[in-house]
């Protein structure tokens, strides 16, 4: 069901007005998103779950050996976690052209760009 005019009008704006108020929130929740995502790194999480299973079923519950279950659990956890890495998206930092990238950085980044606005002395 399409939208209406009105409909239409009003999505553009909230648009908008969220590309003003966090253009960075923005542009990671954009279509372009799902792009950032490698498909190689999914590929090789997907078939590192399925080895993952494998190692669980057939070495942890088949021969009865926790150890093998708990290796297969830990391949196929990592996997996911491979699987789900952006492809793209480093982070550069200002400071000496070292790649940085992480929770840590990214919150340190946005701290002293809002201390910068504010007028307050930069870290």
């Amino acid at each position: 069901m399409p939208l209406s005019e009105h409909e239409q009008k009003m999505l553009e704006q909230l648009e908008k007005q969220l590309h003003e108020e966090d253009p960075k929130f923005a542009d990671s929740m954009g279509a372009d998103a799902l792009r950032r995502f490698s498909t190689r790194h999914i590929v090789l999480g997907v078939l590192g779950v399925i080895v993952g299973l494998l190692v669980l079923l057939l070495g942890g519950v088949q021969f009865s050996n926790i150890f093998v279950g708990v290796v297969g659990f830990l391949i196929m956890g990592a996997s996911v976690y491979y699987g789900t890495l952006r492809g793209s998206g480093r982070l550069r930092a200002a400071k000496g052209g070292r790649a940085k990238s992480g929770f840590l950085s990214r919150l340190e980044a946005r701290w002293d760009e809002r201390r910068r606005d504010q007028g307050g002395p930069a870290a």
